[in-house]
């Protein structure tokens, strides 16, 4: 079995952060693995406390995965402050990590920062040069690149400038919500566009934690980066259709859509 580590915060309402990142592998056939950056008081309307781990738990708890079951890719998804990232960036760079997808969260989708101003020339120094893609939404992007998005032309210059400074490819996102589904691969000096589904649920609390596990399980896998991300977003476009309906804010999607058990029969 192919395996993965989510380094990344946990979300108490389940639907985003490791929660997502471990569903989301267990439904691609992956072995989920994780490393916990912080513990969030999340729910669907938003974040309301964060407790960090520190970098020696950080690190004890990447040195417990590495030295025994080898991850085939790492996603990393909400890491709030500089120590903890140079903490990541030394152990992927120990370890030689391969297939490493980077998610820059900054901003949770209800809008509660998730970044700490000293973190983002940590995340852009130490983290993005080690990434084989980095999957930045609109308002990411334009923080990574240093320049306003307001067309589809913006995001390719913003994914270029991206790329080209650190060394990675860039899947630049449409929007911050999977209703504006277009979403750009900036790889090798190449820009491909990837026109997702239009699916009318405003529900899409932690689709960004889904798609970049998505895009982790798919190269764990040993897919090309471009069928990856393209698997991935017909796994989003499922989880998003299926219309779970949780929660008082921005409810999750279900995950487990296409899982088919007798042990998810309800009690007759």
């Amino acid at each position: 079995m192919r395996t993965a580590l989510s380094i990344a915060g946990t979300d108490s309402s389940g639907g985003a952060g490791i929660q997502a990142d471990i569903k989301t592998m267990s439904a691609h056939g992956i072995y989920a693995m994780s490393a916990i950056t912080a513990l969030t008081a999340q729910n669907t309307t938003g974040v309301t406390d964060i407790l960090n781990s520190t970098p020696e738990f950080l690190s004890a708890q990447l040195d417990a995965v590495f030295t025994d079951i080898f991850p085939d890719a790492v996603k990393i998804g909400m890491v709030s402050s500089a120590d903890l990232i140079s903490v990541i960036a030394a152990k992927l760079r120990q370890y030689k990590a391969r297939h490493i997808v980077v998610d820059p969260v900054m901003v949770a989708t209800s809008g509660s920062r998730l970044l700490q101003e000293n973190a983002v020339e940590a995340l852009k120094t130490q983290l993005l040069p080690l990434a084989e893609v980095v999957t930045p939404n609109i308002q990411e992007a334009e923080i990574l690149a240093d320049m306003e998005i307001k067309t589809p032309a913006d995001m390719e210059t913003a994914a270029k400038i991206i790329s080209e400074q650190y060394h990675c490819a860039v899947l630049c996102k449409g929007g911050h919500d999977l209703n504006d589904a277009n979403d750009l691969l900036w790889k090798d000096g190449v820009g491909y566009w990837f026109n997702g589904r239009r699916i009318d649920n405003p529900n899409t609390h932690g689709t960004g934690c889904t798609l970049s596990s998505a895009i982790a399980s798919n190269l764990a896998k040993g897919l090309e980066l471009e069928d990856a991300v393209r698997q991935a977003k017909e796994y989003i476009s499922g989880a998003l259709a299926a219309m779970l309906d949780l929660g008082r804010g921005r409810g999750p999607m279900n995950h487990l859509f296409d899982l088919k058990s007798d042990y998810m029969k309800e009690a007759e």
